[in-house]
């Protein structure tokens, strides 16, 4: 019951949310996912990545585009939607992580650089961030 309800609070809140949202580049679609209870998140730094990668594979193996709203992630899986939320000005947007990384520093997040812009820091070129899991791939969430 507790499920339940805690799934419900959640999936109001996603359909109260922004209409922003990760999407795939080309003719690929998302996979179904299933709704995960929102206390999964972490604080740390976030910086970006743009056109001096654009077009290179990903860890996941699809080519990299800066305009996607995608990210990468030290162990969230591949295909995980994950919520972003600029502590600095409260901007939040859904983004897909398709990547491994950041590889500087203690960084938690590298988003790419469309990403970057909606959440508003490109000019600075990091920021902390808070990041919630929205959603998993399903072969993922049938595991928990």
């Amino acid at each position: 019951m507790k499920r339940l309800i805690i799934g419900c609070a959640v999936a109001g809140l996603i359909a109260l949310s922004p209409k922003s949202e990760a999407r795939l580049s080309g003719s690929l679609s998302l996979p179904r996912v299933s709704v995960v209870p929102s206390e999964q998140h972490e604080v740390g730094v976030a910086s970006w990545y743009g056109e001096e990668v654009e077009g290179n594979q990903t860890a996941s193996g699809e080519a990299f585009d800066l305009n996607g709203l995608t990210a990468a992630h030290h162990t969230l899986p591949f295909g995980t939607t994950i919520r972003v939320t600029n502590l600095r000005n409260h901007k939040s947007l859904l983004l897909r992580v398709n990547d491994r990384g950041p590889h500087l520093g203690k960084r938690l997040l590298d988003v790419s650089w469309a990403a970057a812009k909606r959440l508003g820091f490109v000019l600075t070129g990091t920021t902390r961030v808070r990041v919630e899991v929205v959603s998993r791939p399903p072969l993922l969430s049938a595991q928990r």
